[in-house]
């Protein structure tokens, strides 16, 4: 790109010129000299080199969807009309990008070939000479890969190994789409020539994969029945169709293993005039639901296919309010899409029920409010036969799902009814307050709020508030608009004990703590019922803001224990935070030894985890009692070569107050641990010491041989037989010999 660029400012006479010149490239503008050079010198090369450069960019304009390298290669390698499709006509990718003379490049994290500018697209698609009929093209070069040998002998299902022939996806997918823009005699005779053999075909299965859609229910365990006919209607092939129409045998109504029909998939492809030949053929059954439930004016009203919707609802066995397996009717699909003609169409009909709720309880005013269409709501809610305070089958309204969304103008206009509850909760208790709110849906929270009607403080089953929500999330603009309120407990805990602090300093949310913290009624060290206050939680998470701010308070215990006698220093070692650590360790009240209820300090707490430079700054304190063991006599050394931590075990066997062979309560030393745990690095630190005993047993009379014989762990084995003081043959203390090798 860059040498088009230079070649053509260089073309310029002048300094100004080149200067303006440029400054055009800049923005992609003035590149249609550079292009056309460039096209020119490609048309300059040999014919073939010529010819593969031109074909590959037509490809790489006009493909439905980027091509991957090895597709445009085999794309470039068919003969169309050939019946084999030669692998030694496969061009190489740096042949290709040679002869396209810098045009073409490929994006190697999709592994997708490119144009090298956007502006060159538009370029291309201008110069209609140049590719005069690319489509058409690119129809027959699909289907003459699909008709190939080597593409006939591949499996119809299941989808089988496609590396052989990787084009195989796109042509089926993407054959009728071309043939549909451009077609001749020449494409329809391929693509018969396809379809004769087309349900043994591995096209039909690839096709069918790739369109069907959540809420089809194929039977997997059945052939796809996929043929000619449905492919060519979702296409929309009008002279294909009335070819295989007129075939004896040939099923207008027959279903594929989805049961959806040549009608439903014409409906489906967006194709009018196949739609209207089908409708045209007496035995089509306008109205034959496909193993879902859903019928053609289902898909079209999904869809949004206004025309198709009218023509279906112009025939008298089409029944408007047919509801899917789950429910689902035509008009709430077209609720659900914001298709408003459609619901206008739909709404115009006697026999459609506007608040008809699927299996869930939702109806078409819930679906159109959860989705935001304002236009549709406002259809609906001019409804005498609906109830817009409706709530589904989890005490959803449309006004509640609108509020999780935040879709303001939808609020606004069911705010507007006198016959809709602001503050109706859904089964779990939870308002649509408590959903703006948990959401950060400020907008919607100010609407909620201005209402008399709404209890700002209302608490869900749970307990939660709309402001313990708000400060969970983070959103600093509603915690301030109920901070605001007089009837918003800024302290009220839910029934775990977690207050808006709590919830504000677990997550880390700094500007929240700081309105919370300046709020005289909020108590800044209150415990929930596990015991953890808010400094605990924040040391937990390592969120050091909010531990500097709750640091800075005098009502704030920095050295609180929890339920279980875990300080926040606690918290912060053994979870690794080397700043919480420092700020803690900096507190002249914080106890740097404290032990939990289980004897746990914080040292041995980073000792478990393996934490090197928390172990350093406790390691450093004299009040730090680096062998001190927890409840069963383990030791932070223990806990390390357990663990097989080796830095940590070094950092405490440099320690002259640690001793390296201390059992816990069951006899076992951190020598054992770690031969038991196969820790070879550990093993190795602990056997060059002269004050470890390599074959002190445990309670039981196992020793460190033992057990790593006894869990295989061969190195380690090995290495305590090469101890002279280690008896591979010592017994245990109930006289079974073990045999260590």
């Amino acid at each position: 790109m860059a040498s088009l660029r230079i070649e053509t400012i260089l073309r310029e006479t002048t300094i100004h010129r080149r200067r303006n010149r440029l400054n055009a490239m800049g923005d992609g503008l003035g590149l249609g000299d550079a292009y056309e050079a460039t096209l020119g010198r490609i048309r300059t090369q040999e014919v073939e080199n010529a010819k593969l450069a031109m074909t590959a960019l037509m490809w790489i304009c006009y493909s439905e969807r980027p091509l991957r390298v090895d597709e445009l290669c085999h794309a470039l390698a068919v003969e169309i009309g050939s019946t084999q499709f030669n692998i030694d006509n496969i061009p190489a990718i740096e042949t290709l990008l040679a002869c396209c003379q810098g045009l073409v490049t490929i994006d190697r994290e999709a592994s997708t070939a490119r144009l090298t500018h956007h502006t060159l697209r538009e370029y291309l698609t201008t110069q209609r000479n140049l590719f005069p009929q690319a489509h058409l093209e690119m129809a027959e070069t699909c289907l003459t890969y699909l008709n190939s040998d080597q593409a006939k002998a591949l499996p119809a299902k299941p989808q089988p190994d496609l590396s052989s022939m990787p084009f195989i996806k796109y042509c089926s997918r993407y054959w009728g789409t071309h043939a549909k823009r451009e077609l001749s005699d020449g494409v329809i005779l391929l693509a018969m020539e396809l379809l004769d053999q087309y349900e043994n075909h591995v096209a039909a299965n690839s096709l069918f994969e790739q369109i069907l859609d959540r809420d089809d229910s194929p039977d997997v365990s059945a052939p796809s029945l996929f043929s000619g006919l449905h492919s060519v209607s979702f296409f929309g092939i009008v002279d294909i169709m009335t070819g295989l129409l007129g075939m004896a045998g040939c099923d207008a109504n027959q279903g594929d293993s989805a049961g959806i029909t040549p009608l439903t998939w014409a409906v489906r492809g967006g194709q009018r005039d196949g739609m209207e030949l089908l409708l045209r053929q007496e035995a089509v059954n306008v109205d034959k639901p496909d193993n879902s439930g859903n019928t053609p004016l289902w898909w079209a009203a999904r869809n949004g296919h206004n025309s198709m919707v009218k023509q279906l609802l112009d025939r008298a066995e089409v029944d408007p309010d047919h509801a899917s397996n789950k429910g689902f009717t035509p008009l709430m699909m077209a609720a659900y899409g914001g298709h408003e003609s459609v619901m206008e169409q739909l709404l115009d009909r006697q026999d459609v029920n506007p608040d008809k709720p699927d299996n869930e309880g939702d109806t078409p005013l819930m679906e159109a409010a959860h989705a935001g269409h304002e236009s549709v709501v406002k259809q609906l809610l001019h409804r005498q036969d609906v109830n817009p305070d409706k709530p589904g089958n989890e005490g959803r309204t449309p006004l509640l799902l609108a509020a999780i969304m935040g879709h303001k103008l939808v609020v606004k206009q069911l705010l507007d009814r006198q016959d809709v509850n602001p503050d109706k909760p859904d089964d779990e208790g939870r308002t649509p307050l408590f959903w703006a709110a948990c959401q950060g849906h400020e907008s919607v929270v100010k609407q909620l709020l201005d209402r008399q009607d709404v209890n700002p403080d209302k608490a869900d089953n749970k307990g939660k508030t709309p402001l313990i929500q708000a400060a969970y999330g983070g959103h600093g603009s509603v915690v301030k608009q109920l901070l605001d309120r007089q009837d918003v407990n800024p302290d009220k805990s839910d029934n775990r004990g977690k207050t808006p602090l709590t919830e504000a300093a677990y997550g880390g949310h700094g500007s929240v703590v700081k309105q919370l913290l300046d709020r005289q009624s909020v108590i800044p060290d209150k415990p929930d019922n596990d015991g953890i206050a808010p400094l605990s939680w924040a040391a937990m998470k390592g969120h050091e803001s909010v531990v500097n701010q709750l640091l800075d308070r005098q009502d704030v215990n920095p050295d609180k224990p929890d339920g279980d006698g875990r300080t926040p220093l606690s918290w912060a070692a053994g979870q690794g935070h080397e700043l919480v650590v420092k700020q803690l360790l900096d507190r002249q009240d914080v106890n740097p030894d404290k032990p939990g209820d289980d004897g746990r300090t914080p040292l041995l707490r980073a000792a478990m985890m393996g934490h090197e430079p928390v172990m350093k700054q406790l390691l450093d304190r004299q009040d730090v009692n680096p062998d001190k063991p927890d409840d069963e006599g383990r030791t932070p050394l223990f806990w390390a070569a357990g663990q097989g931590h080796e830095s940590v075990v070094k950092q405490l066997l440099d320690r002259q107050d640690v001793n390296p062979d201390k059992p816990d309560d069951e006899g076992i030393t951190p020598l054992l641990r770690a031969a038991m745990k196969g820790r070879e690095s550990v093993v190795w630190q602990l056997l060059d010491r002269q004050d470890v005993n390599p074959d002190k047993p445990d309670n039981e009379g196992r020793t460190p041989l033992f057990w790593a014989a006894n869990q295989g762990h061969k190195l380690v084995v090995k290495q305590l037989l090469n101890r002279r003081d280690a008896n591979p043959d010592k017994p245990e203390s109930d006289d079974d010999m073990v045999d260590a090798v």
